[in-house]
Parts: C-alpha cells; sequence; structure tokens
C-alpha cells in the first residue's frame, strides 16, 4: 500500500551518503526517496529564480546636440535620369548578344555584335581595288612627269601634254574614292559592335541571337548609374524650407539602407489633383536597387531647433514604440524617445531627459531588460 504524503517521515538515521545505504533506501522506501529528490529539486530552482539577471556586456555611445530642422519621410520611386535606348546603324544579323537585363557595364563595352562575314569580304574587295588604282596612279605620274620635261623642250603638242596631265589627276580623283570607300566599309564594320555609351545597367534587352535588325530599332535600353534619382512628391506648403542643393536622408525601402540624397531640381509642373510638388533627389550609384523601387525620402517640414542626436543603432521598438537603453549606477534603464527628424545614422530627439553627454546603448541593446546590471565593454 502507498503512503499517503503525510506519513511520508525521512529517518535521519539512513545513511544517505552511502552507496549500501542509498541502495537499501531505495529499494525500502522508493516513494520517500523520490519526495526527497523532488524538494531537492524544487530548493534549486527556487534558489536559482531568486538570483539577479547576470550583467550584460554592452558597447554605448554619447549623446550630443544640434541645432537641426524636423523633417518627415516621404516616399518616392527610384528611375535612372539618363536613359539610352541603344539601336543598331547598319541592318544585319545578330552574330552575339553579350549582355543581359540587370548587367552593369562600362562605358565602350560591347553589347551586341552584327555578322560582318558579307562585310568584310566587301572590304577585302574595296582594299585590292584601291591597290589596283595606286599601281594606275604610280604610272600615270612617271608618264606625266616625262610628258612634262618633253614639253618643257618643245618635244610634244600642248594636247598630248593635256592628255597625260589629266589621266593623273584622274587616277589621283579614282584613288581618293576608292580609298573613302574603302573607309565607308570600315566603319560599316565598327558599327556593328554595338557598345555601351556610358557605365550604367541594362535595363530591358529585346534582342537575342539570331535577330535581324534594321537600322533605328530599339535594342537595347541602358540606364546611367551616375544618373540615379528619387522621384517624391511633397505638400506645395514645404516648399519654403526646400532648398536646391541640400542634402537630405534617403532610406531604401527594401533592405533598409541609410544613404545620403542631394535635392537636385523640383519638377517644373505640380500634381493639379493634389498640388503635390515632386523633388528630384539624386543618390549615389547602387548595385542593389532596381528602377521603381521605392525609397524614403527626410524632407525638411520646419525650421531648426535644438535636438538631442543619437546613434540609430541605439533604438529598440517595443509594441510599436520606439526606445533607447541608458546606463544608471551600472543597471540598464530604458527611455521612451520621440524623434523630430531622421539623419542617416542617427536621429534628432527632443526629448527634455537626454542631456549632451549621456551614454545610450548601441551594440548589446537587443537582449537588454530594465534595471539589469551592465558592464560597459567600450565606448563608440
Amino acid at each position: 500500500m502507498i503512503p499517503r504524503r503525510s506519513e511520508i517521515n525521512i529517518d535521519p538515521s539512513i545513511p544517505l551518503s552511502a552507496a549500501a545505504g542509498s541502495k537499501r533506501l531505495l529499494m525500502r522506501h522508493p516513494m520517500r526517496v523520490l519526495h526527497l529528490l523532488l524538494i531537492l529539486l524544487l530548493t534549486g530552482v527556487t534558489a536559482v529564480s531568486a538570483q539577479e539577471p547576470p550583467p550584460a556586456r554592452v558597447t554605448v555611445s554619447k549623446i550630443t546636440q544640434q541645432a537641426i530642422s524636423a523633417n518627415n519621410g516621404f516616399i518616392g520611386l527610384i528611375y535612372y535620369d539618363r536613359v539610352s535606348r541603344v539601336s543598331s546603324e547598319v541592318a544585319g544579323l545578330v552574330k552575339s548578344v553579350t549582355v543581359r537585363e540587370g548587367d552593369r557595364i562600362k562605358a565602350g563595352a560591347p553589347m551586341v555584335v552584327v555578322d560582318t562575314e558579307v562585310l568584310d569580304r566587301d572590304i577585302a574587295l574595296a582594299q585590292t581595288r584601291l591597290e589596283q588604282i595606286e599601281l594606275r596612279l604610280r604610272h600615270t605620274e612617271k608618264n606625266h612627269k616625262r610628258l612634262e620635261e618633253l614639253f618643257a623642250q618643245s618635244g610634244i603638242s600642248a594636247r598630248d601634254y593635256d592628255e597625260a596631265r589629266f589621266l593623273y589627276d584622274d587616277a589621283l580623283k579614282e584613288k581618293q574614292v576608292a580609298a573613302d570607300e574603302l573607309e565607308k566599309l570600315l566603319i560599316k564594320k565598327r558599327k556593328s559592335v554595338i557598345a555601351a555609351p556610358f557605365a550604367g545597367v541594362v535595363l530591358a534587352k529585346e534582342v537575342d541571337t539570331g535577330d535581324w535588325v534594321q537600322p533605328g530599332k530599339m535594342l537595347v535600353r541602358v540606364g546611367s548609374s551616375k544618373d540615379l534619382f528619387v522621384r517624391v512628391p511633397v505638400a506645395e506648403t514645404l516648399m519654403q524650407y526646400i532648398k536646391v542643393g541640400a542634402k537630405v536622408p534617403v532610406e531604401i525601402n527594401a533592405d533598409k539602407k541609410a544613404i545620403q540624397g542631394t535635392i537636385d531640381d523640383i519638377d517644373p509642373t505640380a500634381d493639379p489633383a493634389t498640388k503635390n510638388i515632386f523633388l528630384k533627389v539624386r543618390i549615389p550609384a547602387m548595385t542593389k536597387v532596381a528602377e521603381n523601387m521605392s525609397a524614403t525620402v527626410f524632407v525638411p517640414t520646419g525650421g531648426k531647433q535644438q535636438l538631442s542626436i543619437i546613434p540609430r543603432d541605439a533604438l529598440i521598438n517595443f509594441q510599436g514604440k520606439d526606445f533607447v537603453y541608458t546606463v544608471k549606477d551600472g543597471k540598464a534603464a530604458i527611455l521612451p524617445v520621440h524623434i523630430v527628424t531622421y539623419l542617416g545614422d542617427r536621429i534628432g530627439v527632443d526629448n527634455p531627459y537626454f542631456t549632451p553627454g549621456m551614454v545610450v546603448v548601441v551594440e548589446g541593446n537587443e537582449r537588454l531588460r530594465p534595471d539589469q546590471p551592465v558592464v560597459v565593454a567600450g565606448e563608440k
């Protein structure tokens, strides 16, 4: 019969530390042993849970203050302001295509090659014809010089001299025509290799090996990598805060990459329905970007004010709100932040409890808990 819990008593005389005694106890009183182990387990768990979490190693950064204009994020579309619709100047069969959509190419790099087998034969024929004309020209030149000496000594008639002079001049002109024809064929051959007009990215490819191309037909569309822009609509009331040439923070929404852009121009036509104006914001050349991707441009929305500048790495988000951790008396203290402006890899906040020189945690903050002991391992 299994004894009730109230009937289980541990006999202190039993030698629990001895192997033999433990074996006899387990055989004679199995429930007593299990009850004892359960008490020891619960006692250990309670002792561990009562301990404070271990100190966390963190890296901190100091807060600064600066007069900054408030800004707000506006979503725009990425586009290439300079786009070339490359076509062929010669007709022919496409021999090879060396690019694909999305390829990054250098200026002058070959993209499409038109077959020149027939053209090469025409060039060889033109070269042979030019050599024949040069032989005739040398013969007529010698004959002309000989007759010129005889004419000076009244040895021949003026008619014979004029005839020799005409043949020599005609040979000169014939050589010039043949040379021009050869140069035309050589130009045509050079044009058979269709090259990139500038460094950029292949946006579209409308041709492939074996196609027959005609002059004027678009084969490849290329966007200049040096002319990458974001076209972003903003309210016309913000015109007073916008200055052409000003630097503005930009975030590529696809990968949350923060970069700096420059307000290059303002479109001359506003949206007739919303009255929004469109800013042209130039951004640096990038590899992981596609035409018509979205980007957030942080445009000034007010005058300058004194703000506390905090690294964006210090931000943590909890239930849709932004916070930062600071260090107080060797422990982590969590503080809410009100973001007024975005400055690329930094933010400007107007909370009054942030002061210059105050530290915030920028590394190790993702695993912190309020009042957890911390060890500052370094400062950025």
